[in-house]
């Protein structure tokens, strides 16, 4: 029976897991920041705090790939799944340093739906890196978050088109258009996590 002489390191698994975990941290927060417009700043700066420690992961990702001889996964895409996931944590982040710029103080119901489509993606993608070697079960999670993402498109362009009925502030609209950008930039960036899951499982089923 064949064995392995140098064991794959499988604590790659553990790391995409703990990323994972902080994208659904900071989507849940931002949802709750366009709930809760009087705990904005608060919430803001732990969505930072899971883009920090999203940073960390990757960096041990990128260390243990480089001293790790035998690798559970292809190592262009252990690099591709760490980076896609740091990247729409990056981007719920920048999210909610733009509305503590713009000093919103509002909720909008636009807002409050894209980011509840954007924490169910994050729930997903999680469930999918957990499922990561069922290559059907990936297929079932990435499914749903490609759903959501058509969903957001339509809130999105009924949202953008709304701003500018009637005679509105020229600067609410730019503020509110940036925002709505960023959310459905946000999910366009899940949707990409979930393609890239999507590649990896069955490459590895």
């Amino acid at each position: 029976m064949a064995f392995r002489l140098i064991p794959r390191d499988e604590g790659f698994f553990d790391l995409f897991n703990i990323m994972a975990g902080h994208l659904v941290a900071a989507a849940h927060d931002l949802k709750e920041m366009f709930s809760r417009p009087a705990g904005m700043a608060q919430l803001a700066a732990r969505i930072k705090g899971h883009e920090d420690s999203a940073d960390h992961v990757v960096h041990d990702i990128m260390t243990r790939l480089d001293s790790s001889f035998i690798t559970p996964l292809d190592r262009e895409d252990i690099h591709g799944l760490a980076q896609q996931l740091d990247n729409a944590v990056d981007l719920i982040n920048g999210t909610a340093r733009r509305v503590l710029a713009f000093h919103i103080g509002e909720s909008r119901e636009p807002a409050r739906r894209l980011s509840s489509l954007l924490a169910e993606q994050a729930e997903a993608l999680q469930s999918a890196v957990k499922e990561i070697k069922d290559s059907r079960a990936v297929n079932t999670r990435t499914r749903v978050v490609k759903d959501l993402e058509t969903q957001g498109d339509v809130i999105y362009q009924d949202a953008v088109s709304a701003l500018f009925e009637g005679t509105p502030d020229p600067l609410s609209v730019m503020k509110w258009k940036e925002i709505y950008d960023k959310l459905e930039e946000s999910l366009d960036r899940c949707q990409t996590v979930a393609i890239v899951l999507e590649s990896i499982s069955l490459k590895n089923s």
